[in-house]
């Protein structure tokens, strides 16, 4: 049995609950929603297994905070034994627009600290991230009170639709493969 750990990236706690910031951990939550899975508090995060043709996607919500993220994947994916390609980190991007998907097998942290940390916890570049567009609406020296604001009326119209891709996303890269799903899905 082949199996992945899906990280969403956010910050634990109801401030957090319905940022931008926090779509890694909206992710995972509509995922488990959609496949009544429960989220339970394990070593460095909330955990919820998942299983699908041959596949165990074992879920991850770090509860560190979005800047110390790589120390619970680190943790996991060593207490699992699953290879870092088998890794997705899903994780929101200023530089998309809003609800655009772009999944990547390397790259740089783009200045996420998230990113950032987990990098210098795997010491690569190369694992899988899933961006997930927040697009860059805000006014100059407001980024963080974006980045850590609420979903708009408009936003929120079409985050289901979104969220439902993300979810399709996150099923094709175990059953599919990575350069598959960037095929059927980056830019979607």
């Amino acid at each position: 049995m082949k199996k992945y750990l899906i990280v969403g990236l956010g910050n634990i706690g109801d401030d957090y609950k319905n940022t931008r910031h926090n779509i890694g951990f909206k992710v995972l939550d509509y995922l488990a929603e959609q496949e009544s899975l429960t989220f339970e508090t394990q070593k460095l995060g909330d955990i919820a297994t998942y299983k699908l043709k041959g596949r165990t996607f074992m879920l991850l919500k770090p509860n560190t905070y979005m800047n110390l993220s790589g120390k619970a994947v680190l943790y996991w994916l060593t207490k699992e034994n699953i290879p870092l390609e088998n890794l997705l980190v899903i994780t929101d991007d200023l530089n998309l627009p809003f609800g655009s998907i772009r999944l990547k097998t390397k790259g740089s942290d783009g200045g996420h600290n998230g990113l950032k940390d987990i990098q210098e916890k795997l010491n690569t570049i190369n694992y899988n991230r899933f961006r997930f567009g927040i697009s860059d609406a805000f006014s100059k020296g407001k980024q963080i009170d974006y980045v850590l604001g609420e979903w708009t009326e408009e936003e929120t119209k079409h985050l289901k639709e979104r969220l439902d891709k993300s979810v399709e996303l996150i099923k094709s890269f175990a059953l599919a493969g990575v350069n598959h799903t960037m095929n059927a899905f980056n830019g979607k």
